[in-house]
């Protein structure tokens, strides 16, 4: 099994509940967008399933394994999430290849990651001289490393231009046709529309909607309308 399966998860903070028993599945071979207003709980959910926070109960698991008992993470689980994480002063390719030596991965996968997500001319670049979109993409390098079957990505367009939105849509659409299973979380409707098979959405901290896309559009015109029926018409932003 490929899936990413979140199940009857459950998160409390303070006494006040964050994810209530919540269940969905992302597919493989399928991009999956996972959405919801600021504070619905989606990076409580993203953050329990990478291993960076603990569930209160329930479980959130690659196939049947959690992310900690991976022994090299990278080679089964890329992610892109809280933006780029690296030190400012270290270059592209020094970012990289710290990353490679962490999880066993071979050296030159760093050349192919460089050419996959059009990185290849800022090998060289300081980490603090990247633009928004280029981090992003030096995020996309990084979580592709490891030829990962799962990718989890935290509003992975942000700061992209057109051309760069173009470019994603053509790149994460050749990931899921490649078999990978693609989780991916969101603010920009419009672009999900045309990029995502499945949708779950979340408000609140519960399950409001999952299915394909033409199933969670069959009563509404858009994703937009949907997405703002299920959770109260309004956004937190």
């Amino acid at each position: 099994m490929k899936n990413i399966i979140i199940k009857n998860l459950c998160k409390n903070h303070q006494g006040q509940p964050i994810l209530k028993n919540l269940s969905f599945e992302a597919k493989s071979g399928r991009v999956t967008a996972f959405l919801g207003p600021n504070g619905a709980g989606k990076s409580s959910t993203l953050r329990i399933l990478l291993g960076l926070d603990f569930a209160s109960s329930g479980t959130a698991t690659f196939g049947n394994q959690s992310y900690v008992d991976y022994e090299n993470p990278l080679q089964a689980v890329g992610a892109v999430f809280d933006g780029l994480a690296g030190v400012p002063s270290r270059t592209v390719t020094t970012h990289l290849r710290l990353l490679t030596l962490s999880n066993q991965i071979p050296k030159s996968r760093i050349h192919e990651v460089l050419e996959l997500t059009g990185l290849e001319k800022k090998r060289r670049a300081k980490l603090s001289s990247l633009s928004l979109g280029e981090g992003q993409r030096l995020g996309l390098a990084g979580a592709l490393l490891g030829h990962p079957q799962y990718l989890v990505l935290d509003e992975p367009t942000n700061g992209l231009d057109p051309m760069g939105m173009r470019w994603f849509r053509k790149f994460i659409r050749s990931q899921a046709d490649e078999g990978k299973t693609i989780l991916m979380s969101s603010h920009f409707l419009a672009e999900i529309e045309e990029i995502a098979d499945d949708v779950v959405v979340i408000h609140e901290g519960e399950l409001k909607e999952s299915g394909t896309m033409q199933f969670v559009k069959q009563r509404l015109n858009s994703l937009e309308d949907v997405f703002f029926s299920l959770t109260g018409g309004m956004d937190h932003d």
